[in-house]
């Protein structure tokens, strides 16, 4: 339970630490951006989804067993990002660039989601 207790703490600290500063770097990425390519609502709801799962990982790291099965949804979202980039990228349709290096992070969170729910007794 320790083991989960603080990896999913740490992602948490991390995930806000690291989403926080893109709510208001919005204008910068559609400066880079072609207009066509631009959709706010997109850029917004992703942080702000991902800003919801940190807050669901506080809540698993104050009781993982508790949350035992919400960990395996969260391996699941981890993989999501991993997945679709490594699609992407292997496609040719993505760079490696920051959101590369960011799915490859998630993938090494999603590794160790999964060691913490394999060592977290059901409650």
């Amino acid at each position: 339970m320790k083991f989960a207790r603080i990896t999913y703490l740490v992602a948490a600290i991390y995930g806000v630490l690291v989403l926080l500063p893109g709510f208001f770097l919005e204008k910068q990425f559609s400066r880079t951006s072609p207009p066509e390519l631009t959709h706010p609502e997109f850029y917004y709801g992703f942080y702000g989804s991902a800003m919801v799962w940190q807050f669901a990982f506080f809540l698993i790291a104050r009781d993982p067993a508790r949350y035992r099965p919400l960990m395996l949804v969260s391996v699941l979202e981890k993989a999501s990002f991993l997945i679709a980039c490594l699609l992407l990228w292997s496609s040719g349709r993505l760079g490696m660039i920051g959101p590369f290096y960011g799915s490859l992070i998630d993938g090494v969170w999603m590794v160790l989601f999964a060691i913490a729910w394999m060592r977290t007794r059901p409650d």
